[in-house]
C-alpha cells in the first residue's frame, strides 16, 4: 500500500522556474490565468480569516469548490459495492474500471488552454465552473437511473471525473491569481485552506456514505450525489471576473490556435528544464507503485463481513486524518526539506502498510484486537502519513508557474503524477491478476500486500532528483513565484 495519495490529484515540483520568461518572450500571448482585466482589479481583503486566509467572496467560492470535491466521496463507497455486487466485478476488473476516474486528470493541461483562451459566454472562469457542476450532476444521474453495465459505469465514472478535473484546473488558476508573489508560508496557507475543504467536505460525506448505502441503497446515493456538483455552479456567482466583450469569433479561433501552438513550445521548453524534469520524474515514478486497495475492499467485505456502514465510519475516520495530516504540515513542516520528508514518510508507509498482513492472517485477532479496530487505526496512521507527504508536493509544484500560463504548466505537472498514480492502480490490477486474487480467493493476498509495499521504496535511491534545500530558501531567492493549490 502506497503512501502515495491517489488521486486526487497530485504533482510535484521544485524550485522556483528561472525568470526566463521576459516580457519579450510573452509579446503576442493571449492573457492566461486571468492576465486580463480581471486579473488586474484589486481584492480587498475581508475581516474573517481562516487558516490565515481572507474570506473574500472569490476564496469563500474556491473553497467551496474543494469542499464539493471532498463531499462527493459520498458516492466512492457505493461506487464499490456496485461494481463488486450489481455487476459482480472481480477485484482486477473493479481496480481497471475504477482507474478511468484518473483518464480526464491526464489531460488537464488541455483544460487549462480552454479556460484561459475561450471564453464562454464571456467568461473564462465563470461560465466553466458553472458548465463543470451540470456536467457532474448529469453523470451521477445517470448511474443512479438508467446505468446497468461494467462499460455504463465506466462510462459515467468518466463524465464525473472530467467534471471535477476542469472545474479543478478553473479554480487552480483562481488561486494562482490571488497568491502570486506571496511568501512560501501564504502559499501554504493557500494549500491548506483548499485541502481543508476538500477534507471537511470529505468528513461529511463519509459519515452518512456508508450507512445511507446499508439503508437504501446505492441507486439512492447516486442521486443524492447528483445535486452535490450544483453547488459548484452555484458559488460560481461569487466569482469577480470581467466579461470579455466584443470578440471577433473567426480571428478569435485563428488566434487560440496561433497561441496554442505557441504556448505548447514553450510549455514544452519550460518542463524540460532540469530543474523541473528531475523532480517531476522522481514524482511520476513515486506515484507508480502498484496498489492493492480494490483487493482489500473485497477481503474486508467478502471475508471479513464488514458492512457499508462500518466502512462508512472508517471513511469518516480517515477524512478526519486528512485534516490532521494538513495541520501537521501546515504547523510543523512548511520548511523541512522535501528529501526528508519523502524519506521518512515513504519508510514508515511500508512499514505501516504491511501491518495489513496481519489483518488478512488473522494475527491481530491472537493480540485481542479485532478487525474493526485494528482497520480503522491502520487507516488513521496511513491516512495522516500520506496528506503530510503530499502536501510539499503541491506547493513545490506551484513554485514553477510562469507569469502567463499559470493553470497550463501546474496542469501539466499534476498529470504528469496523476499519469503515474494511474500507472500504478494498473500494475496492481495486474498483479492482482497474476496472483489469482478474486472476489472469493485470497490466498496470495499477503503476497499482493508485500510486493506493493516493498516497491514503494524503489524510487528512495532517487531523492537526490529532489532540490536539497528548504522549500522556502528557493523561494526567496526568486522574484516571479507562482503559487497555486491544487
Amino acid at each position: 500500500m502506497s503512501v502515495a495519495v491517489p488521486l486526487s490529484q497530485m504533482d510535484v515540483d521544485d524550485e522556483s522556474l528561472p525568470n526566463s520568461w521576459s516580457s519579450n518572450d510573452r509579446e503576442g500571448m493571449p492573457s492566461y490565468s486571468g492576465q486580463n482585466t480581471a486579473h488586474k482589479k484589486k481584492y480587498y481583503p475581508s475581516t474573517i480569516k481562516f487558516f490565515g486566509v481572507d474570506l473574500s467572496p472569490d476564496n469563500v467560492a474556491v473553497a467551496m469548490v474543494y469542499f464539493v470535491q471532498g463531499v462527493l466521496a459520498l458516492a466512492r463507497l457505493a461506487v464499490s459495492f456496485y461494481l463488486k455486487d450489481d455487476l459482480h466485478l472481480d477485484p482486477a476488473e473493479t481496480a481497471v474500471v475504477s482507474g478511468f476516474s484518473a483518464f480526464p486528470w491526464l489531460v488537464k493541461p488541455l483544460y487549462g488552454f480552454i479556460s484561459d483562451s475561450v471564453p464562454l459566454f464571456g467568461y473564462r472562469r465563470r461560465s466553466y465552473l458553472i458548465l463543470s457542476g451540470l456536467l457532474g450532476a448529469l453523470s451521477w444521474a445517470l448511474m443512479a437511473t438508467f446505468v446497468d453495465s461494467k462499460y455504463g459505469a465506466a462510462f459515467c465514472i468518466l463524465l464525473g471525473s472530467l467534471s471535477v478535473a476542469f472545474s479543478d484546473v478553473v479554480v487552480d488558476s483562481m488561486v494562482v491569481e490571488r497568491a502570486r508573489g506571496e511568501s512560501q508560508s501564504m502559499s501554504g496557507s493557500l494549500q491548506s485552506l483548499c485541502w481543508g475543504s476538500s477534507a471537511f467536505g470529505g468528513i461529511v460525506s463519509s459519515y452518512f456514505s456508508g450507512s445511507l448505502v446499508e439503508a437504501y441503497g446505492v441507486r439512492f446515493v447516486f442521486g443524492v450525489t447528483a445535486l452535490l456538483p450544483l453547488i459548484t455552479s452555484l458559488v460560481a456567482v461569487l466569482v469577480k471576473e470581467q466579461p470579455v466583450r466584443g470578440l471577433n469569433r473567426p480571428s478569435a479561433n485563428y488566434a487560440f490556435l496561433r497561441s496554442s501552438r505557441k504556448h505548447v513550445v514553450e510549455l514544452w521548453g519550460a518542463v524540460r528544464q532540469r530543474n523541473v524534469f528531475l523532480p517531476t520524474l522522481f514524482i511520476f515514478l513515486w506515484q507508480a507503485t502498484p496498489q492493492s486497495d480494490s483487493a482489500m475492499f473485497f477481503f474486508t467485505t467478502n471475508k471479513l463481513g464488514f458492512t457499508p456502514e462500518f466502512l462508512g465510519r472508517v471513511k469518516f475516520v480517515t477524512s478526519i486524518a486528512s485534516l490532521i495530516g494538513v495541520g501537521l504540515y501546515n504547523g510543523f513542516l512548511k520548511k523541512v526539506p522535501l528529501r526528508k520528508i519523502f524519506l521518512v514518510t515513504t519508510i514508515f508507509g511500508c512499514a505501516l502498510g504491511m501491518s495489513q498482513v496481519l489483518l488478512v492472517t488473522g494475527i491481530n485477532r491472537e493480540w485481542g484486537i479485532s478487525d474493526e479496530w485494528f482497520a480503522i487505526g491502520d487507516s488513521l496512521v496511513i491516512t495522516v502519513l500520506g496528506q503530510a507527504s503530499f502536501m510539499p508536493v503541491l506547493v513545490l509544484a506551484a513554485k514553477l508557474c510562469p507569469e502567463g500560463m499559470e493553470a497550463t504548466l501546474f496542469a501539466t505537472l499534476m498529470s504528469i503524477s496523476n499519469g503515474g498514480s494511474l500507472l500504478g492502480g494498473l500494475i496492481g490490477a495486474g498483479l492482482t491478476q497474476m496472483l489469482g486474487v478474486t472476489r472469493d480467493s485470497f490466498d496470495n493476498l499477503s503476497t499482493l500486500i508485500i510486493l506493493c509495499n516493498l516497491s514503494s521504496l524503489l524510487p528512495l535511491p532517487l531523492l537526490r532528483l529532489l532540490p536539497q534545500e528548504s522549500p522556502d530558501s528557493s523561494l526567496l531567492e526568486t522574484t516571479d513565484v507562482e503559487l497555486k493549490s491544487n
